[in-house]
């Protein structure tokens, strides 16, 4: 977004650091159900002082249905005032296959956003940990104020999940009174919902769980989550997985425009070396993207085209900020990032449609996973303090509103504070690998760099032609398991990964040329 432009039409363009796998294919819709007659009567199974009972995980863009065991777990909201009032958080856990022989060590799963709750994103990521299941148990706690642990839910004058009113004037005002009207809406403290008390709930669970140590695997914001955790409680930590890197030092929000620029150039200059994406799309994709958004910035376009939910006809209006936020999402995953040079040379010649039923799906699957509230929680505590405004990120994609929102909205959200320590680098010798996607547009791979130099036991694996998450990714899910259980990142033969190709651009809407 910018400044300019308006921001109206696109609520839902989230700034967060996300995992594809929730931004494009997740709408927040966990559902928990009893699958069987012992669950409907009411079986419990106890995993150290916690009672579970027999769930589902499961959502409405995923054919995947995960049998669990769930239970809900009271903390004190303010850490500080144990006598004070409790939220309840969200607990799935999933058993190890094998219990036999299973590991007395459980692996966390630490989601992304911030403002993704951990049980809505597994059952996208469950196949990719088959392996490191065999023997252990996973445990998914939805970290406060998402999923259903006392979720911090704004909401515009519709009832949907927004950033803003969608029909208010985009301006600091507009923003400011937005935040305002959320919090007060909420039934919570919202000073208690950050990094800082999340970590105090995990070792919490981890307790009453009786683990003495934990594995720690975190992705996107989660392994900003993982290394708070890690330096605050290293005695109970035996390794880390970091997929989607966020250094320390980082305030959330400063790099996403320059990230994701830097990510485009090196996605359309893979189509430029290919002779039939060069023939097709000119010699500069990015100068072809610029015009449009200038185009549409003057002048917005009026569209018709086909709900791609429902096939219904529709007509809305498409802006520049809905071409920034299609092309934002879309960069996240090299299956998706193939079709921006033709959508976006479809749009360039006149045609619309295309683009606008993309951009229409990828708001309504997002709007509704991130909880704005618990991102703001976040935050306003972290990060406000040191967003800056760069005129260089001005002639961006994304241009510099995103830090503008936030900087604005944390003027009226109740916050916390951030420990004096919470932006020094992770340093340990704890066992960690670390990965990153190439291309990947918000965490890019000089994070996964900068954060390996401070541990002495650490390994950063780069997959070529990658997005934002990799845990799925070829070989990978046997190379996670394998250091889970050796925890020696450096001897990983990471050789299987060479086959991991490239993802070649659309020139069609069959495909690519063969």
């Amino acid at each position: 977004m910018r400044t300019t432009r308006s921001t109206r039409r696109r609520p839902a363009a989230r700034w967060a650091l996300a995992p594809l796998a929730a931004a494009l294919l997740l709408a927040g819709c966990d559902r928990t159900a009893a699958p069987d007659a012992a669950a409907a009567a009411g079986a419990t199974r106890a995993y150290g002082d916690i009672a579970f009972k027999p769930c589902t995980l499961a959502n409405d863009f995923s054919t995947a249905s995960i049998p669990a065991q769930c239970a809900r777990f009271a903390v004190p909201e303010n850490p500080a005032a144990p006598g004070g009032r409790t939220i309840e958080l969200n607990i799935a856990w999933l058993a190890a296959t094998d219990e036999s022989a299973t590991a007395e060590d459980p692996v966390f799963f630490l989601a992304g956003g911030p403002g993704q709750a951990a049980t809505e994103v597994w059952p996208i990521l469950d196949a990719a940990f088959a392996e490191v299941r065999k023997h252990r148990h996973v445990v998914l706690v939805d970290q406060r104020g998402t999923g259903k642990s006392n979720p911090l839910v704004c909401r515009d004058a519709q009832g949907n999940s927004a950033v803003m009113d969608p029909e208010a004037t985009p301006d600091a005002s507009a923003a400011i009174e937005f935040a305002r009207r959320c919090a007060a809406s909420l039934k919570a403290d919202t000073r208690f919902y950050s990094t800082s008390d999340a970590i105090a709930d995990l070792d919490r669970v981890r307790a009453a769980l009786g683990a003495e140590k934990i594995n720690l695997v975190g992705g996107s914001y989660g392994t900003r989550v993982a290394q708070q955790y890690a330096a605050r409680y290293p005695q109970h930590t035996r390794s880390v997985v970091l997929d989607g890197v966020v250094p320390n030092e980082l305030a959330l929000g400063n790099d996403h425009a320059k990230n994701l620029d830097a990510s485009l150039a090196l996605q359309f200059a893979r189509c430029q070396k290919l002779p039939a994406c060069a023939s097709k799309f000119g010699s500069d994709p990015r100068a072809s993207l610029r015009a449009l958004m200038a185009r549409l910035e003057q002048a917005p376009v009026e569209v018709e085209y086909r709900d791609p939910g429902t096939g219904a006809p529709r007509t809305e209006t498409l802006t520049s900020d809905t071409v920034a936020g299609l092309t934002r999402m879309f960069a996240y995953a090299p299956q998706a990032a193939a079709l921006l040079p033709l959508v976006l040379n479809e749009a360039d010649q006149g045609r619309y449609a295309p683009l606008m039923a993309l951009a229409q799906m990828i708001q309504g699957q997002v709007s509704e996973q991130i909880m704005h509230g618990m991102q703001l929680s976040v935050i306003c505590a972290e990060d406000a303090d040191l967003l800056v405004k760069d005129p260089a990120d001005d002639d961006t994609v994304l241009g510099n509103t995103l830090a503008d929102v936030l900087i604005e909205q944390c003027k009226a959200w109740p916050h916390g504070k951030r420990p004096a320590d919470f932006h020094a680098p992770f340093k340990s010798d704890l066992p960690t690998l670390l990965l990153s996607g190439e291309f990947d547009p918000v965490t890019p791979p000089r994070y996964g760099e900068q954060v390996v130099a401070t541990l002495a036991n650490g390994r950063h694996v780069v997959l070529q032609g990658q997005g934002h998450g990799t845990f799925g990714v070829g070989c990978m899910p046997k190379l996670l398991a394998r250091f889970i259980d050796t925890t020696d990142a450096k001897a990983l033969d990471t050789a299987c990964l060479d086959s991991v190709g490239y993802v070649p651009p659309f020139t069609g809407f069959n495909g690519w040329e063969p």
